[in-house]
């Protein structure tokens, strides 16, 4: 019956496509991953073929062998992976043993499953069906593409899909708010500023497909309306004032730190360059002081946090990243003059 439970989390099937799954249910597509074949029994569509992890893979090979042990006389090609308990395996158990038992292992649970408010999570509303609605979140939270996650469902309709995406932009904007409050300007100082105008702002710019600057966020008009991409300063974010950063940022300011003094030792170590080229090329150090005291800055206060306070943030910069586009620094484009030594080509 564990096995039934396992299954239904991993793969997100309906419980009756579990329960009715032919022993020999594990196969292969043409990159030789594993895939699970199962019939879509609510749409009348057979052998379905569902991309499965290693793990889920292995739990049914291992099913298999329990179940072949168990009634060793019969055809492997008439068993069910969970057969019921009689003599030859043909029968699949009833959808009520599964809802009983599972409701006596919830019951056994050691401790309560809280959400995120720390509020108690009602188990008479968790239901072997409502693993199937996790696995769609928990797709729809990491970035699957609409389209995907609605195939992977067995979805005939987009709006059946398109539920659970909302959710995941609630829970965008939830993590937002959280980071409303740990912001920072060029100089490393702590920004206090009206949260909600911070979220309208964060909301829009998801909304619009926006992408921030490299390690933070712009408000420079032109940068802004060309989508980070096109900073007239030539991304000298630390040192401009249109420039704001918070923690989820830090892996990137890190980089980028790391960039720049790699960047250093490499200039200085050139022996082709002329002293101007040299100079032009080489990073300013005030840059990197700069930088070096934004990283401390921002590892400071999230030390001076509690932990119950870093594990929130920590939450919160998971969901923000999961759905960012960064861009990537480098010198704004120009556009390259055509050679008026050739003959210009028609369209």
């Amino acid at each position: 019956m564990a096995v039934a439970i396992e299954l239904l989390i991993d793969t997100g099937r309906r419980p009756s496509e579990i329960l009715n799954l032919p022993w020999d249910c594990l196969g292969h597509d043409h990159d030789d991953n594993y895939v699970l074949v199962y019939d879509d029994l609510k749409n009348n569509r057979p052998g379905r073929r569902l991309p499965i992890t290693e793990t889920t893979a292995e739990l049914i090979s291992a099913q298999q062998h329990a179940t072949r042990e168990r009634f060793p006389d019969s055809n492997p090609t008439e068993l069910v992976l969970l057969p019921a308990s009689d003599q030859n395996g043909r029968r699949a158990m009833a959808r009520h043993q599964i809802g009983r038992t599972h409701r006596d292992w919830l019951e056994l649970l050691p401790t309560p499953i809280r959400r995120s408010d720390g509020s108690s999570y009602d188990l008479t509303t968790i239901t072997p069906y409502s693993y199937r609605h996790t696995y769609a979140q928990r797709h729809a939270d990491a970035g699957v593409a609409l389209d995907v996650l609605a195939e992977l469902m067995g979805h005939e309709l987009l709006s059946s899909t398109k539920a659970y995406y909302q959710v995941g932009e609630k829970r965008r904007r939830a993590a937002v708010d959280r980071l409303a409050n740990h912001r920072f300007d060029r100089y490393g100082n702590h920004i206090w500023r009206d949260a909600q105008a911070l979220l309208d702002d964060e909301h829009a710019r998801h909304a619009l497909g926006q992408v921030s600057v490299p390690y933070g966020t712009c408000r420079e008009p032109s940068n802004v309306q060309a989508g980070g991409g096109a900073c007239p300063f030539r991304f000298r974010c630390v040192g401009c004032d249109h420039f704001h950063t918070d923690p989820s940022h830090l892996p990137e300011v890190k980089a980028y730190l790391h960039d720049l003094l790699r960047d250093r030792e490499r200039v200085l170590a050139a022996t082709d360059l002329e002293n101007w080229s040299k100079t032009e090329a080489l990073p300013s150090e005030e840059e990197i002081r700069r930088v070096k005291d934004l990283v401390h800055r921002v590892e400071e206060h999230l030390e001076q946090l509690t932990p119950a306070e870093q594990a929130d943030i920590a939450t919160a910069i998971s969901a923000v990243r999961r759905t960012r586009q960064v861009t990537g620094l480098g010198m704004p484009s120009i556009n390259r003059q055509p050679d008026l030594g050739k003959p210009l080509e028609r369209p």
